[in-house]
């Protein structure tokens, strides 16, 4: 399979239509779209590190979901810390493919392996927001009872939490999902789960009935690595792949 046939399969399952109008995903890098792709690196964010790991131990590919370039560059040079990542891969063959909110949107994405992981007993898709999940537990739970079955569930180091409200119908959306509080509260849940909410938007969402709870940005997305592993793999289980943690942010 070329890079440009994998790209192709993923792209027809995870549309661009998918794609938020302000994202930028897709083939981030390629040398040579008809190269052969024998080993496939995985990863939440192109780093550095991801881009030096992927290089060291022969990779040809990276699959990542947050986009290696998500502003438009106006030269190539390795002052720039994107720009740089840009030169290295080319130079070593390495080609990168990105699929950021249609990731999220799609199905069997990131909101849906996030809602899976969490175990709850009904998923719907938000019928105005494709990014979004409408999910509902098999009866309540107190909120703080909640919070630790998320944290276990995504093995996550610390979880944020705001509200008063017993949990039942929850609003799923994993990354940085403070702009659907609106909605969520539109779709009459108890609670939003999220990676990063920022305090004041907690706190307000709190006085206005809505529970917040807060697992790390990194964490509600990372479990769909493994999900795009399995899907290259049935395309093609002659390529070699792996995963790579991409985390940066340490909680103690």
């Amino acid at each position: 399979m070329t890079f440009y046939e994998l790209y192709s399969e993923l792209d027809h399952r995870f549309p661009k239509s998918l794609s938020c109008d302000w994202d930028n995903d897709g083939i981030m890098c390629a040398d040579d779209l008809k190269k052969s792709v024998k080993k496939v690196l995985i990863s939440l964010d192109v780093t550095s590190d991801t881009v030096g790991y992927a290089i060291k131990n022969g990779f040809d590919t990276i699959i990542s979901h947050h986009p290696l370039v998500f502003h438009s560059q106006k030269a190539l040079c390795p002052l720039n810390y994107t720009q740089d990542k840009l030169i290295r891969l080319i130079k070593s063959g390495v080609g990168v493919m990105s699929f950021h909110t249609r990731l999220d949107a799609a199905k069997g994405g990131v909101n849906d392996t996030l809602a899976e992981l969490v175990g709850f007993s009904h998923i719907e898709s938000d019928p105005e927001e494709p990014i979004g999940r409408i999910c509902f537990l098999d009866g309540k739970a107190e909120l703080s009872a909640f919070a630790e079955k998320v944290k276990k569930a995504l093995g996550a180091p610390t979880v944020l939490f705001s509200g008063t409200r017993e949990v039942s119908k929850v609003y799923v959306v994993g990354g940085d999902g403070k702009d659907m509080i609106p909605r969520a509260i539109e779709c009459g849940v108890d609670t939003l789960l999220t990676g990063r909410a920022s305090y004041n938007t907690a706190a307000d969402a709190a006085d206005m009935g809505l529970n917040i709870v807060e697992a790390g940005h990194y964490f509600t997305e990372n479990p769909v690595c493994r999900m795009l592993e399995k899907t290259v793999l049935s395309l093609d289980p002659r390529i070699s792949t792996e995963i790579y943690d991409s985390n940066r942010i340490t909680a103690i």
